[in-house]
């Protein structure tokens, strides 16, 4: 079980995380969404134990995260392959470390690469693949050095659409299989629906859990599924409100002229940008 106790964070004299406090079970898929700035990526980094938060505790099975470990992997939204490997060589670079049989190295990088879907390409180097298969590499990379916790950091944000909804249907699969424990971190209602079991709305400016809200609905879903869609227009009205804030504080008084220009379409990004 992850346990973040009472996390605050601050850089020099402005609060980005104030009193952050949950639990995490083994399996869960949990999404974390909220406003731009609100603290999600600094938050996950903290769990990742890339940052240190300024007071509070990060604890896996009691054990306190005083920095990074195989048993906790990160996902970035960018892909960050090694340009001069190719896929193979790109998802073996961390197992090598640890594991110095090469027929169990070999035999499970192969087992990835099919749940990935890149057999095929195993041969191919970075600059050869689309955006969607970097990112599956990135993923693979991550899954073959079978760690409890993937930690996801808006992995899809920077993909078009189509791309976007095969890697769900892929992620949510890989997810059934292992039952990996996920921490996903993303601005788009409908990814965070589709794929979670939880998801935690986080308020803004300095970041605080607003609403905690669990998913029950069995998988594989659907986007066209009508539960899906009034789960993202309960999770909609809750994010509006902190969206709005984040809105009347940068457009001052302009903002009563836009008011009402946020998109209910959930499947755009939920205050990205602001």
């Amino acid at each position: 079980m992850i346990k973040i106790k009472n996390i605050h964070k601050t850089f020099d004299d402005m609060e980005i995380l104030k009193n952050i406090n949950f639990d995490v079970e083994e399996g869960t898929f949990l999404s974390l969404i909220g406003p731009s700035g609100c603290g999600k990526s600094t938050l996950i980094n903290i769990i990742a134990g890339l940052e240190k938060a300024t007071s509070g505790q990060v604890t896996v099975d009691d054990a306190e995260v005083k920095g990074t470990h195989t048993d906790r992997i990160m996902v970035f939204q960018n892909a960050a392959l090694f340009p001069w490997l190719n896929v193979y060589d790109n998802i073996t670079f961390g197992l090598k470390n640890i594991c110095k049989n090469p027929d169990e190295i070999r035999e499970k990088t192969e087992d990835i690469l099919r749940k990935v879907h890149l057999s095929k390409f195993k041969n191919y180097y970075p600059y050869q693949l689309s955006g969607g298969m970097k990112q599956r590499v990135s993923i693979a990379r991550s899954l073959v050095m079978n760690p409890r916790i993937l930690l996801m950091d808006e992995p899809f944000s920077a993909l078009d659409e189509q791309t976007r909804m095969l890697l769900h249907d892929e992620l949510q699969q890989i997810w059934m299989e292992t039952k990996k424990t996920i921490i996903f971190v993303t601005h788009n209602i409908r990814e965070a629906v589709k794929l979670s079991n939880r998801v935690i709305i986080m308020g803004t400016r300095p970041g605080r859990i607003v609403d905690d809200i669990k998913i029950e609905l069995s998988y594989p879903r659907q986007v066209a599924d009508p539960n899906l869609t009034y789960m993202e227009e309960k999770i909609y009205k809750i994010l509006k409100v902190e969206i709005e804030k984040v809105a009347r504080e940068e457009l001052g008084d302009e903002y009563s002229i836009k008011e009402n220009s946020l998109s209910r379409d959930y499947n755009n990004t939920m205050g990205g940008g602001i």
